[in-house]
């Protein structure tokens, strides 16, 4: 996986794009590859200078992505391993180039990891088992394809608004000739009473043990508790996060403009109000002079800017964690942290 050559001029966010091109790369693997590779065009003579050139090019990449949640985990995971690495090299040269041998060796294993969580998840699939799941995940669309060789599944999927991911994962799994069913995402709870269990992917799991996920993941999470449906959460073990959010105001993407109201122009005084609604005489409904056309009725940019991509899940509300290393409660993931960060 090795990307660029020792005399030229290393950009860690366009090495970092170029593997995330790759689909089977997610954002923290395509972050543990990047950092790798900036090994190979540090100077830093020392453990210390290392780790700081490190953390310097995992703040490039934070600063300059919309949600840095996912690809952060992999920063700290990959820092983490290089400060906790034994040095048993000669040189500090020859320790540097086992680094970035073992970065991109576990890169390269790490994208197995969801065929070990597919068939852990396979256990808990039924024949004629209807499962919800929300947008687009690898590690779920890879356990969903897997169940359907051996099992008879359907799949209700949310949209996903406002990028509609989920209609990716409807076309998928009805080319593979799954049974699958677009649910609007306001309609999760008219639905929920047909499912048997809700399977969701992961942006991050964090030391509570909760969730952050394509944003809509929270809401369905409480509904599955109210309707006593099991609610299970896919995660590679490189998205276990240290991070332990509160509220949803508590995540790194959280900004002052986020769900805030847009300032209003002051009217002159002396103006006329805005048209207000008048009866209609040929339907007996309300119209407005100023009413969209149905053609307008769509978010702007601006609109969508003050929403949420991801939203936080709190852990009493998740079942189960289907990792790599294992099937975990929520509680378990809080120890598997302490032990991975501890060396």
């Amino acid at each position: 996986m090795a990307l660029i050559n020792k005399n030229e001029i290393f950009d860690i966010c366009a090495t970092f794009e170029h593997f995330l091109e790759n689909s089977e790369i997610s954002p923290p693997l395509a972050a543990i590859l990047a950092l790798s590779e900036s090994i190979v065009q540090s100077n830093a003579g020392t453990m210390f200078e290392l780790v700081q050139a490190l953390n310097d090019g995992a703040g490039v990449l934070k600063e300059r992505t919309s949600n840095p949640i996912s690809l952060n985990a992999g920063c700290e995971l990959f820092t983490a391993f290089v400060t906790l690495f034994p040095h048993e090299s000669d040189s500090f040269a020859e320790l540097k180039l086992e680094l970035v041998r073992q970065g991109r060796k576990y890169a390269a294993e790490a994208i197995s990891f969801r065929d070990r969580i597919a068939e852990l998840t396979l256990g808990f699939i039924k024949d004629d088992s209807v499962i919800l799941t929300h947008s687009h995940s690898r590690v779920v669309m890879k356990a969903l394809l897997h169940a359907h060789k051996t099992k008879r599944i359907s799949v209700y999927v949310t949209e996903a608004r406002p990028r509609g991911l989920g209609l990716n994962t409807y076309e998928t799994l009805t080319a593979a000739g799954i049974p699958c069913t677009v649910v609007l995402d306001s309609a999760v709870a008219y639905v929920i009473d047909r499912v048997d269990f809700v399977l969701v992917g992961s942006e991050a799991v964090v030391e509570s043990g909760g969730l952050i996920n394509a944003v809509g993941s929270n809401q369905i999470a409480i509904i599955a508790k109210a309707t006593h449906k099991p609610f299970y959460a896919l995660a590679e073990s490189y998205k276990f996060h240290r991070l332990f959010p509160l509220s949803q105001y508590d995540l790194p993407t959280h900004n002052l403009n986020i769900l805030s109201f847009p300032s209003l122009p002051q009217r002159p005084a002396g103006s006329q109000a805005p048209p207000s609604s008048v009866p209609s005489s040929s339907n007996g409904g309300l119209i407005s002079a100023s009413s969209p056309r149905e053609s307008d009725r769509t978010m702007t940019t601006e609109q969508l800017s003050r929403n949420p991509d991801v939203d936080y899940t709190r852990p009493d509300l998740i079942s189960l964690v289907f990792s790599d290393v294992g099937i975990l409660t929520p509680e378990g993931v809080s120890q598997y942290l302490v032990g991975m960060f501890a060396g």
